[in-house]
């Protein structure tokens, strides 16, 4: 079987830096396991992995517009020291999570100057390409339950490019998904926000994507 949409594949990879560093792998470990179509690796590796099956041994190099974007000198900012709370000795390379309106966000300290400290939102990878080393070890159809983990059923909406999403899942007007709980803890099947977390601030502050259509007011 080939690789293709809505197939479960299980690879070892190794991942290096342009310099030949490596940065990881799976071996010694058990193969990774992803669905296909389903944005679970970087979009660049998932695109080469089409149309390969078992026992497939290729290499793939990722940029990263494909990968983990290009970096963004917009996502660092200068903090004072004192925001790292119950933190005595704040150095470069260490990783917090900051809570932000869609959830919390990894950052890392990228340089640390008397009392203050530059914080990098960037992923780690932003900018860098990534070269895979890729072995298929198994290629199989995804189950119905993989496919729609919890009686999820999404999506009945559409996707036109990145940040354009039009996704009705849980819309009782749609007729379909009406089962689904938004991740803050609304529920549409009673058309109220029923079940909303403590930090809900009823404009979507707790993170969930689709608070408006599951949080009525």
């Amino acid at each position: 079987m080939k690789i293709a949409d809505k197939t479960v594949v299980q690879m070892h990879y190794t991942l290096t830096s342009d310099e030949g560093t490596v940065i990881d792998s799976s071996e010694g470990r058990e193969p990774l396991q992803y669905i296909q179509g389903a944005h679970m690796i970087v979009v660049g590796l998932e695109k080469a992995m089409v149309g390969h099956e078992v026992g497939d041994k290729f290499d793939v190099k990722v940029i990263p517009a494909e990968g983990y974007g290009e970096y963004d000198e917009r996502m660092t900012q200068e903090v004072p020291l004192d925001v790292f709370q119950d933190v005595q000795n704040v150095e470069a390379g260490m990783m917090f999570y900051a809570q932000t309106p869609m959830g919390p966000m990894p950052i890392r300290v990228k340089s640390v100057s008397g009392d203050k400290a530059v914080i990098d939102a960037n992923h780690e990878l932003a900018g860098k390409n990534l070269n895979f080393a890729i072995e298929v070890v198994d290629v199989r159809e995804a189950t119905e339950e993989e496919l729609n983990p919890q009686g999820h059923h999404c999506c009945c909406g559409k996707h036109e490019g990145e940040g354009e999403h039009e996704c009705h899942c849980g819309d009782p007007s749609t007729g379909s998904g009406t089962e689904h709980k938004c991740e803050c803890g609304g529920d549409p099947s009673t058309g109220s926000g029923t079940g909303k977390k403590e930090n809900c601030d009823g404009k979507g502050g707790c993170g969930c994507p689709h608070h408006d259509e599951h949080h009525k007011a």
